[in-house]
Parts: structure tokens; C-alpha cells; sequence
């Protein structure tokens, strides 16, 4: 038993579940939990969290749990791996400018290395498509992440990131328009992260 690896499986969480002592529950929520430890969205943890959640949300590919560990963020439903990054130009602390727009872009190892030898390097992009998800609003007297129409999505597949960026960790903005990406509003991104698809995989796929 001590050799097996174990692990519990990930299942959605009831807000009303409470903290529970000697078998007894105690008036302190799992959403009382959320609400102290996550309200700060425009944060840079949070925030990015907010940002696959977004993502996930326009594609309907949220049926699953968040895997915080994975090797990418969210997967399609034609299979497509999609890695979500995000930066915004005001933060949840004080600031005297706006903050310059770049986005992590680091190769990953796989979290399960094939059992078998493989040509190809396990250091990489694990990704399909990145999908860098910028907070554009620069107001911050009505900055509000949850509105969607503060958001800008640019969608880029990895093979194009990894031909023109290789171990490159970080990606600036400017970088980034340079490279073509597509670009979508909240109510594009599905059909735009489809023709991604379409590319990478040299053929059609089905409905997200």
C-alpha cells in the first residue's frame, strides 16, 4: 500500500458544505471560505484562475474540476489542450503607472512522463493553443474582471509560439501582436480557438 500512488478524486464542492468538529458542524461555510480567500479578482493569483474560468465558460468545457497541477489548463471537447495566460495593466495593489503587459510562456514538464522512450522533448509547451487572456480596462474607479467587456483575448497555437519564441519564458505584449494571434471578444473566442484547431490538428473538428 505505501508503494501506490494515491490520489483522491476531484469532485465539484457544495458552497453550503460547513467545517465540522468532533462530528459536529460549525456555522463557518465552504463559501465563507471562497468569499475571505478569493474575492480579490483583480489579483494576479485569482485573477489568472478567473481567466480559465472565462475561457472555460465560452467554450462549455467546464463540467470538470480545475486540476491546479495540470500539464495545461482546459481541454476541448474535440481534444484540443488549451493553456491560458493573463496580465493586466492595473492591479489590486497601489500603483503609480500601469503595469507593462507580459505573459508567462515557459516550456513545461509533462506531469506523467511516457513510460516509453519518445523523440520528442519532455520539456515543451504541452498545450495545443494558448489562449492570453488581457484585462484591458485601465480605469481603476470602474475596473471590474468580471465584466467581460473589459477582457481581450488573443489566441496563438503553440506550434507558432514554440518556431518563433522556442525557451523563451516570457512574452510581451507587443511581442505577441507581432506573432499574428487571433483576436476575439468573450463572444469569439470559441470560433476563433475552432480555427486554431482546425490548423494545428490539418483537419475539421467538430463543434466546441
Amino acid at each position: 500500500m505505501a508503494n501506490e500512488n494515491l490520489q483522491q478524486p476531484l469532485v465539484r464542492i457544495d458552497g453550503n458544505k460547513c467545517l465540522t468538529i468532533q462530528g459536529k458542524e460549525t456555522p463557518h461555510t465552504v463559501l465563507d471560505f471562497w468569499q475571505w480567500s478569493s474575492s480579490d479578482l483583480l489579483g494576479n493569483t485569482m485573477r489568472g484562475v478567473l481567466a480559465e474560468y472565462i475561457v472555460g465558460t465560452a467554450l462549455g468545457i467546464l463540467k470538470d474540476v480545475r486540476i491546479e497541477w495540470a500539464e495545461y489548463d482546459l481541454l476541448t471537447h474535440d481534444g484540443i489542450k488549451l493553456e491560458i495566460k493573463c496580465s493586466a495593466y492595473l492591479q489590486s495593489w497601489s500603483q503609480k503607472r500601469l503595469s507593462k503587459i507580459s505573459f508567462g510562456i515557459e516550456p513545461k514538464m509533462p506531469q506523467n512522463p511516457p513510460p516509453e522512450p519518445t523523440t520528442e522533448p519532455l520539456l515543451r509547451r504541452q498545450a495545443d493553443v494558448y489562449v492570453f487572456c488581457l484585462l484591458h480596462h485601465r480605469d481603476m474607479l470602474t475596473v471590474n474582471p468580471l465584466d467581460l467587456d473589459q477582457w481581450t483575448f488573443y489566441c496563438l497555437a503553440t506550434k507558432k509560439l514554440d518556431a518563433e519564441c522556442r525557451d523563451q519564458k516570457t512574452l510581451s505584449l507587443s511581442r505577441l501582436l507581432s506573432l499574428g494571434p487571433l483576436v476575439a471578444t468573450y463572444g469569439e473566442l470559441a470560433s476563433q480557438v475552432r480555427k486554431l484547431g482546425i490548423i494545428d490538428q490539418g483537419q475539421p473538428t467538430s463543434s466546441l
